[in-house]
């Protein structure tokens, strides 16, 4: 089977400290429209593809890893798109500056334009390397997608939902996205590895412990049973779910 070539991708997990003593850290998801053909109606992180743009502000910014940078900025394109989150941009924008490059942004205008014409930089270091999937089953799109954590700045606004390909948001626990959302297998192993921890620090530390490499799920039958598994030892706490009940995009 052949696949098709696979879509640069990139998706931010936003974190921030529960207000009550002693709760995990919470995190904002998106639920999707039905009507999208990839994951419809599932509960995912902002995020999205790689658009030509990001890749030319990256260069702009003579990134050494150019790929590296144009996902983050695209994680932050996306953001500002989905949610209002304005992460990693400087000085951080009020309210009407990110409705209007949100407007922008919809319109079609690129990231780059956008900053330049409000006077923003943006600093894709702030988003720090979480993992990398890419599927291995035949679906119409095939996603190459890196996912990155970062801290909700203190000055950021209510995240709003654009209504278009996202239909609610939510800020909540790792363990309660798990116990009430659809979600999807790398979205599901993502989550079960968050809630291990119990703020937003040691995440960020887990992040650092272990090297980012592509992870490509492959299907096996164990005890009879068929599974979707991924490789050990790379902090996810579990590497096989069975085909049976796994939601895949």
């Amino acid at each position: 089977m052949t696949l098709p070539d696979p879509i640069p991708a990139a998706t931010l997990i936003i974190l921030r400290d529960s207000p009550s003593p002693g709760s995990p850290p919470e995190l904002l998801m998106v639920k999707r429209a039905e009507t999208m053909a990839f994951a419809g109606g599932a509960w995912v992180f902002p995020g999205g593809r790689v658009d030509p743009g990001d890749r030319a502000l990256a260069v702009g910014l003579e990134a050494a890893d150019v790929d590296g940078i144009a996902a983050r900025i695209a994680a932050i394109r996306e953001t500002l798109e989905e949610v209002g989150l304005a992460i990693g941009i400087d000085p951080p924008p009020g309210d009407a500056t990110i409705a209007a490059m949100r407007t922008a942004l919809h319109d079609g205008e690129t990231i780059g334009a956008v900053l330049a014409d409000h006077g923003l930089t943006i600093h894709p270091d702030l988003l720090v390397p979480y993992g990398r999937w890419r599927p291995s089953h035949q679906t119409t799109r095939v996603f190459d997608a890196r996912f990155y954590v970062t801290s909700l700045p203190a000055e950021a606004p209510a995240a709003t939902v654009d209504s278009t390909e996202n239909v609610a948001l939510a800020w909540r626990d790792a363990e309660a996205m798990l116990a009430t959302a659809d979600v999807i297998f790398p979205t599901r192993r993502t989550l079960e590895r968050l809630a291990q921890f119990s703020s937003v620090a040691s995440i960020v530390r887990d992040a650092a412990a272990y090297p980012v490499q592509t992870i490509v799920p492959w299907s096996e039958h164990r005890d009879g049973v068929e599974h979707i598994c991924i490789p050990a030892g790379l902090g996810y706490p579990v590497t096989a779910e069975p085909l049976s009940s796994a939601m895949r995009g």
